[in-house]
């Protein structure tokens, strides 16, 4: 499997990221979960879209455009033959040093992976599944904003 990671694609063996990556160390970074099937990669540009609010929301500057990171994703699903998988996209503050300065991280780091995925047992796709929701709110007023899809 090949893997995109800061403008390279590279095997998954030879995939590699700092022990100081501050996405690592401290959670500070964001992504998206994106599915493709039938070759299609589903609201493509709705997710780069939020990915780039998220970052934005956490004062992380993407070191790529949103076409540049589209192209990021079908490149990485090209290599990989995929037509029916799953994107995770990961940008973190990059590698910086102990502390929680992200001044100290000079680059983000952009990670694109794209493979097969089954999130449930094939039992839910065939029948389906019963679930219930609540209108109970659980965040407080003053946590982290939940649209903000971090790494923390």
């Amino acid at each position: 499997m090949k893997v995109w990671i800061d403008g390279q694609l590279v095997d998954e063996a030879d995939a590699k990221v700092s022990v100081f990556d501050h996405g690592l160390l401290y959670g500070d970074g964001v992504f998206e979960g994106i599915r493709m099937y039938h070759n299609r990669i589903f609201k493509l540009r709705e997710h780069i879209e939020r990915l780039y609010w998220s970052a934005k929301a956490i004062l992380l500057e993407i070191p790529m455009t949103p076409d540049e990171m589209i192209r990021a994703c079908v490149e990485t699903c090209r290599a990989n033959g995929l037509r029916d998988g799953y994107i995770r996209l990961l940008v973190t503050r990059g590698k910086g040093t102990l502390g929680l300065d992200p001044r100290r991280c000079p680059r983000p780091s952009v990670i694109v992976i794209a493979s097969t995925i089954q999130l449930y047992p094939e039992k839910y796709y065939e029948e389906g599944l019963t679930i219930v929701t609540v209108p109970t709110t659980r965040n407080l007023v003053n946590s982290v904003n939940p649209a903000i899809k971090s790494l923390n």
